[in-house]
């Protein structure tokens, strides 16, 4: 990922221009907006999906553990919507991906 690719996703995740984020519905950008979202601050299911345009965030989550980043699951209750829902919150723990 390009230093270009994670100033524009990490600003999304901030709320700034969503429209200069690669909004690319293929695994490997939707793997950038996160890598460059948990840069900053720690990720949740409801905000991938909200956010980041990502439907399926574990998914993407999984494949970035793959390729060694070092990515935590923590538990946590979104109160955003109607009902209490139990969502993953995802955390970087280091910014180099293990060999």
């Amino acid at each position: 990922m390009g230093k270009s690719d994670t100033t524009r996703a990490a600003n999304a995740g901030r709320g700034l221009e969503k429209s200069h984020v690669n909004y690319s519905t293929e695994n490997h950008a939707q793997r950038e907006r996160i890598l460059a979202w948990l840069l900053t601050k720690s990720l949740s299911t409801a905000e991938a999906r909200r956010e980041l345009d990502i439907m399926h965030p574990a998914g993407r989550v999984q494949e970035l553990r793959e390729q060694g980043h070092n990515i935590v699951t923590h538990w946590v209750v979104d109160t955003g919507g109607k009902v209490n829902h139990r969502v993953a919150s995802y955390v970087l723990l280091s910014k180099e991906a293990k060999p």
